[in-house]
């Protein structure tokens, strides 16, 4: 256990320098080529002839990831950690274990990592400043990211088979010695100095302000009720939705993306998988199908935790609100982000009204939840941009007495069946 550990990280590892940040590829778009410190310091690491590689970016988010080419051919997938973000190469190590553990579990598809030629799967390079960015280098996977697919919904009972089938594994598994991973605790999520930008400083008026206000502090009460245990807390994906899932050939589905594991509640699963869609006229159907999948590994889940899952849900929605505040809008499909501020709003207006709106298939609205502009909002439509516009419903996501007519629920109950 403690030797399996020490392989992860290679011998230059030096402490990343937390001031420096992802800041430093602002001037890339996607398909461009990575700076020549990295593409130097990856072909060393993985012992690849640089004449016969090409190192470009995919996108930017809490890392910069590369796609690796030899002879034009996709062959890997590099990831650069920002500094400081997740603790450093240990932490990193860490994850790539409870990956590698992972892939014992039958039926679920993962990335593999790729060792160094130091056989480790982790190393530091160095920028030209003398900072050490850590690196890992995972096996390219062919396929469409759900994400991009026009309908995503149909796989949603298979992600929540799959967390089920994670957390078993989590509860299970030994972990080797030095393991270390971060926590999604409350203050982690939304308290003073987030994980990730704070949602006070998101785009909204007063009046939606307070409204997102009142829905977190109801949704913590629910959180503080539940005991921290072993059955209710441990490690979780802490991300998996459809922009880390890839489907394959013959639909094979693959799980492409840990950084954000870590120690949490195990129903924050339930929570991650909607992130950014939850005010979207289908998610209701997506967040059911989740369900379904899950407790058909689980068993049904009771009333407290259908109340703790849909509270994780208000709190993952402002937590991921934070997040728009710094991050790239490149990092989201069109309009998604600026869909983001009254969204959120219309989001914490339906759990006031009922907690478990998005899993009551009768969660009524009324017109005055329409988005108003002085929230921030944007007209454009990232569900259009995914072949996702519901019948009745063309222009404005952000309208639920559509989706909640019976035409509205025949349409999303449509998608859902691929239709």
């Amino acid at each position: 256990m403690e030797q399996s550990m020490a392989q992860g990280v290679s011998a230059s590892s030096d402490e990343p320098n937390s001031t420096v940040g992802l800041n430093v590829f602002d001037g890339l778009r996607k398909g461009d080529p990575a700076p020549f410190w990295l593409f130097r310091g990856v072909c060393g690491a993985w012992g690849i002839d640089r004449g016969r590689a090409r190192l470009d970016l995919i996108t930017v988010s809490e890392n910069a990831t590369f796609l690796l080419l030899l002879d034009a051919r996709p062959e890997g997938v590099v990831r650069v950690s920002q500094p400081g973000y997740v603790g450093g190469p240990l932490a990193v190590a860490s994850e790539i274990s409870w990956l590698n553990a992972l892939h014992e579990v039958e039926g679920v598809h993962l990335i593999d990592p790729v060792p160094t030629v130091r056989d480790s799967f982790v190393t530091t390079i160095h920028d030209l400043h003398g900072v050490g960015w850590t690196v890992i280098s995972t096996k390219y996977i062919a396929g469409t990211v759900l994400e991009d697919l026009d309908n995503p919904a149909p796989y949603y009972t298979t992600i929540g088979k799959w967390a089920a089938e994670f957390h078993d594994q989590s509860r299970r598994w030994v972990r080797p010695f030095g393991f270390t991973r971060f926590s999604w605790d409350v203050r982690a999520m939304v308290g003073p100095s987030p994980r990730w930008g704070r949602w006070e400083q998101a785009r909204l008026s007063d009046e939606g302000r307070d409204v997102c206000g009142r829905a977190l502090r109801r949704a913590l009460g629910v959180v503080a009720t539940m005991p921290r245990t072993s059955r209710t807390w441990g490690l979780i994906h802490a991300d998996l939705r459809p922009s880390n899932i890839i489907r394959g050939e013959g639909g094979r589905l693959t799980v492409i993306d840990f950084d954000d594991s870590g120690y949490g509640w195990y129903l924050y699963d339930y929570a991650s998988s909607l992130s950014f869609i939850e005010h979207e006229t289908y998610a209701p159907e997506l967040a059911r199908a989740w369900v379904e999948g899950y407790e058909g590994v689980a068993g049904p889940f009771g009333g407290d935790e259908l109340d703790m899952m849909s509270a994780l849900s208000m709190i993952r929605r402002l937590q991921m609100l934070g997040w728009t505040t710094n991050h790239r809008e490149d990092a989201l499909p069109g309009g998604l982000a600026a869909q983001q501020a009254p969204g959120s709003v219309l989001c914490a207006k339906r759990y006031l009204r009922d907690p478990r709106w998005l899993l009551n298939a009768g969660a009524s609205a009324t017109p005055s939840e329409s988005v108003d502009a002085s929230q921030g909002a944007n007209p454009a439509r990232a569900a259009a941009s995914r072949g996702l516009v519901l019948p009745g419903n063309p222009c404005n996501p952000l309208t639920q007495s559509d989706a909640d007519s019976g035409a509205g629920r025949e349409a999303a109950s449509d998608i859902r069946k691929g239709a």
